[in-house]
C-alpha cells in the first residue's frame, strides 16, 4: 500500500482553499459522477487541488508540485507518486471537474457603486479572447489546430479562449473554451447568458446579427466597435450627430426583418482614424455619445486579465503541459480557477485597506499565494484569516504600485508570428520595440453624420 494512502485527502491549496472548499470539491465530484472506486493515494479531492497546482505553479514539474503541496507534511514528501500516477489520476478526473469549479466561483466581484465598473447603474464588462500554446503532438493539433503559414503549420496547436471579464476588478464571469480553428464570435454568444444587467464592450471582431440578438435577449446591453462596412448606410440622424442604421446577415438587403437597429457613433482618436461604435442604448440624451466613445477604452480591461494569466500566472512564451486534449482543457479551466481566486484575494487586500484594486500587485499577490501553499498555511480556516491579515498590512509597503496611468505606449508585435519565422522576419517583428512613454491626454472628436 502506498504510503498516501488515507493521508492525500488532508492536502490543502494554501489560500486558494478559502474559496475552493474541500465541501465545494466534494460537491462538484458527486455532481460529475467522479467517485472514487477504491482508498488510494491519489483520490479526486486531492487531485483537483493538484490540478491548480499545476496552474499555479505552471513552471515546475508534476514532481516539483507534489513538493510544494506536501512538503510540509513528513509523511508524504518522501515517497512522491511518479508522473504516470498523476496523469492517470488526471484523466479519471477529466475536464469536466475544472469546469465546473469555475462556474461554482466565477462571477462579478465589484460591489454598487465602485469606480470604473458601471456605468449609468450597469455593470461594465468586456468579451475578448486570447490563446494559449499546447504540446504540438498529433491529437492536440487535430482537437485544436493553429497557425499555417504556406500551407503547413507553423508554430505549436493552440486553445482559444474567450472570457466574459468585470472591467473593473478583472474577475472573469464566465468563460468558453474551444480551439484555435473556432471563431471567437461563436464562443462569445455561448456566454450571453451570464452578462444580463452589464453594458458589455467588445472589439470589432464580434459584431454579427445572431451575437446582438443573443446579448440583448439575455437582458444585457452593447457597445461594439465596428469595421467601415458594418451597418454603414444611414437611416436615421439623430440630434448629437449620431445615426441609426441597420445591421444584417450577410447577403440580406437592406429592409429584411432579420436584421437589428444600432446606434452608430463615429468619432477620431487625436485626429487618427474613425472608430465606428455600434450599440443599442439609442437615446442620444440618456446615453451621450461622448460618454460611450471615452467608455469604450475599459474594453482594455480584459487584455490586462489576459495579462496576468498569460504572462505572470502562466509564464511568458510558456507552452501548457499536456499532450491529451481534454487534459489540455483541464488546464485552461484550472488557470481560469487559480486566477479568480487571485483576484478575490486582491478584492479583499483593497477592500481592508480602503484602495482601487488596481493599485495591489497581482505578481506580489500571486507570489504569496504560492508561499501559503509551500507553508501549509491552509489547514484550517482560522491559519487561511491569519496568512491573509498578515498579507493585508504588507499592502502600502510592497504591494502598492501607486498612480495608475493610462495605457501609454504604442501597440507592436513583441514575439514573431511563428516560431519557425527567419531570423530577418524575426528582427522585422521586434526591431519597434519602444519603451513606456507618457503623453498627452486623449482628445476625443465626434464625427458628424451624413445621411445619404
Amino acid at each position: 500500500m502506498h504510503p498516501w494512502v488515507g493521508l492525500s485527502d488532508h492536502v490543502r491549496l494554501g489560500v486558494v482553499t478559502r474559496w475552493v472548499t474541500p465541501e465545494l470539491v466534494a460537491g462538484v465530484l458527486e455532481k460529475c459522477g467522479v467517485r472514487d472506486k477504491k482508498p488510494g493515494a491519489l483520490p479526486g479531492g486531492f487531485m483537483v487541488y493538484f490540478t491548480l497546482a499545476l496552474a499555479l505553479f505552471q513552471q515546475d514539474s508534476y514532481d516539483d508540485v507534489a513538493e510544494q503541496l506536501v512538503g510540509g507534511m513528513r509523511e508524504l514528501s518522501g515517497s512522491i507518486p511518479n508522473k504516470s500516477s498523476f496523469t492517470r489520476a488526471r484523466r479519471r478526473l477529466r475536464p469536466q471537474v475544472l469546469e465546473n469549479v469555475f462556474r461554482e466561483l466565477a462571477g462579478p466581484l465589484a460591489p454598487v457603486g465602485m469606480e470604473g465598473s458601471f456605468y449609468r447603474g450597469m455593470r461594465l464588462a468586456a468579451v475578448d479572447g486570447f490563446v494559449l500554446d499546447a504540446p504540438d503532438t498529433t491529437a492536440n493539433r487535430a482537437a485544436f489546430g493553429g497557425p499555417v503559414k504556406n500551407g503547413q503549420p507553423a508554430g505549436f496547436p493552440q486553445v482559444r479562449v474567450v472570457t466574459l471579464t468585470e472591467c473593473g476588478t478583472h474577475a472573469q464571469v464566465d468563460a468558453a473554451v474551444g480551439g484555435f480553428n473556432g471563431g471567437e464570435r461563436e464562443l462569445a454568444i455561448a456566454l450571453a447568458g451570464s452578462a444580463s444587467g452589464m453594458l458589455v464592450i467588445m472589439d470589432r471582431n464580434f459584431p454579427g446579427v445572431a451575437l446582438w440578438k443573443a446579448y440583448l435577449g439575455a437582458g444585457s446591453h452593447v457597445l461594439i466597435r465596428a469595421r467601415s462596412p458594418v451597418a454603414h448606410r444611414p437611416v436615421e440622424q439623430l440630434p448629437d450627430g449620431t445615426y441609426l442604421a441597420r445591421m444584417n446577415l450577410g447577403g440580406q438587403k437592406g429592409a429584411h426583418h432579420g436584421g437589428v437597429v444600432v446606434r452608430v457613433i463615429e468619432y477620431r482618436v487625436d485626429g487618427g482614424e474613425v472608430v465606428r461604435l455600434l450599440t443599442d442604448l439609442l437615446d442620444p440624451l440618456a446615453f451621450p455619445a461622448a460618454e460611450l466613445a471615452r467608455l469604450y477604452r475599459a474594453r482594455w480591461e480584459a487584455e490586462s486579465a489576459f495579462r496576468q494569466i498569460k504572462t505572470f500566472q502562466r509564464g511568458p512564451a510558456e507552452v501548457l503541459r499536456s499532450g491529451d486534449p481534454d487534459l489540455v482543457r483541464q488546464e485552461v479551466w484550472a488557470h481560469l480557477v487559480v486566477h479568480h481566486c487571485l483576484t478575490r484575494v486582491i478584492m479583499g487586500l483593497a477592500d481592508d485597506n480602503g484602495i482601487d484594486p488596481d493599485r495591489v500587485s497581482f505578481v506580489k499577490v500571486l507570489k504569496h499565494t504560492r508561499r501559503s501553499v509551500v507553508r501549509q498555511c491552509a489547514d484550517t480556516p482560522k491559519k487561511i484569516r491569519k496568512f491573509l491579515a498578515v498579507l493585508s498590512t504588507k499592502v502600502h509597503r510592497k504591494l502598492d504600485n501607486g498612480t495608475r496611468r493610462l495605457r501609454e505606449a504604442d501597440r507592436h508585435l513583441k514575439r514573431p508570428d511563428s516560431k519557425y519565422s527567419s531570423k530577418l522576419s524575426y528582427r522585422i517583428n521586434t526591431r519597434d520595440r519602444r519603451p513606456t512613454r507618457r503623453v498627452t491626454p486623449k482628445v476625443i472628436e465626434l464625427q458628424p453624420a451624413i445621411v445619404q
